[in-house]
């Protein structure tokens, strides 16, 4: 997978093994900014966070329904082209052979990036005491501002009402949704219902970075976590840096964000604050458009997946069914908090409960 833009560039990409001959790229993005709170939607047809990392994200589960279509063909040959292998117990599982890897053109927002310029500078104990004190702590994105600020140890319930009338939305730093896609993977909880985990094998970022301290936001500040329900697990990627990465050029970060992926003949553009595209019309990322192909994978693929009943009445009953996803969120989230980086904030509930409309 793979993403490009103004600024932010971010690849996902696939190979089979280590043999980077075979590599391909999968999906492209770019972006670093957030919906405005009176935009949010309440019958998921908004892309809530155009952050590159986050889009490019959506963008890889875009594929991987894609692939999981592919068993849906009467034709054997459509089976084999599939990175997904049928389980004889049911659902479906990712090939051995078939890897994932992230490009990211500077550290993610968050602690990696806020972090990062002192392990390379400086001893961290020489830096300023406000640094040291949120080291490794959860971070927020701010409503229509710049940059991250670290969590509280209490954290107000985000409202429906509340952000529509004015009060700022809170999303979460990338740095802590990377480290959430370690234990929980990138396939979300819709496609858990299906496939197992998905994980990254690789992730490499071009500036702003030390490998060190990348490695300790992203997987070691939740060592403790525990034994995960099966088939999840605490992934620990590669990190890598580039040395010679291009000299970013100050400026002011665009409010658009631009998304491709494998197989889509089109290249699309997305108005970061409002969450839909230049025309008004939904991005092909938003959780209805994905809900929906969910839905219909839902209906084709019951005889072969074991337990499913009638279809859940809507998207955040969808969202629940795999319980051993759920339980693994869960487990990660006190994990944070009992090792004092802060609370998970979430997005009020509202926006989750929407159904298919005819």
């Amino acid at each position: 997978m793979a993403a490009g833009g103004t600024a932010l560039d971010l690849a996902y990409g696939s190979a089979k093994g280590l043999d980077l001959r075979h590599a391909q790229v999968i999906a492209l993005s770019s972006g670093t900014k957030c919906i405005n709170g009176e935009y949010l939607s309440d019958r998921g047809l908004v892309v809530n966070d155009c952050h590159a990392e986050i889009v490019v994200r959506r963008a890889f589960i875009h594929y991987l329904y894609s692939q999981l279509e592919l068993h849906l063909s009467k034709q054997r040959t459509d089976w084999e082209r599939s990175v997904f292998i049928r389980l004889k117990e049911g659902g479906y599982r990712l090939k051995e052979n078939v890897m994932f890897h992230l490009y990211v053109s500077t550290s993610p927002c968050g602690d990696a990036r806020l972090n990062s310029p002192y392990e390379i500078t400086a001893d961290l104990n020489r830096c300023k005491p406000i640094v040291r004190k949120f080291r490794g702590h959860l971070r927020t994105k701010i409503e229509s501002g710049e940059g991250t600020i670290p969590v509280r140890s209490w954290v107000p319930v985000q409202t429906w009402d509340g952000v529509l009338s004015g009060e700022q939305l809170v999303t979460m730093s990338c740095t802590d949704k990377m480290t959430r896609w370690n234990v929980l993977g990138l396939q979300g909880a819709l496609l858990s219902h299906f496939i197992e985990p998905v994980y990254l094998n690789s992730i490499i970022v071009g500036s702003l970075h030390h490998t060190g301290h990348l490695s300790r936001v992203m997987s070691q500040r939740i060592e403790d976590i525990g034994s995960l329900p099966s088939p999840y697990r605490h992934n620990h990627p590669l990190l890598s840096g580039v040395s010679n990465a291009e000299a970013r050029k100050p400026g002011k970060s665009p409010n658009f964000s631009a998304n491709w992926i494998l197989g889509s003949p089109e290249l699309e553009v997305v108005d970061a604050t409002t969450g839909k595209k230049s025309n008004g019309s939904s991005s092909r990322l938003c959780k209805y458009m994905l809900y929906t192909r969910w839905a219909k994978l839902y209906g084709k693929l019951s005889a072969r997946i074991s337990g499913q009943g009638a279809m859940p009445a809507g998207y955040c009953e969808a969202k629940l069914l795999d319980s051993s996803y759920q339980s693994a969120k869960q487990q990660l989230f006190k994990a944070i908090q009992k090792s004092g980086l802060g609370t998970w904030v979430k997005k009020p509930p509202e926006q989750d409960q929407f159904a298919l409309t005819p």
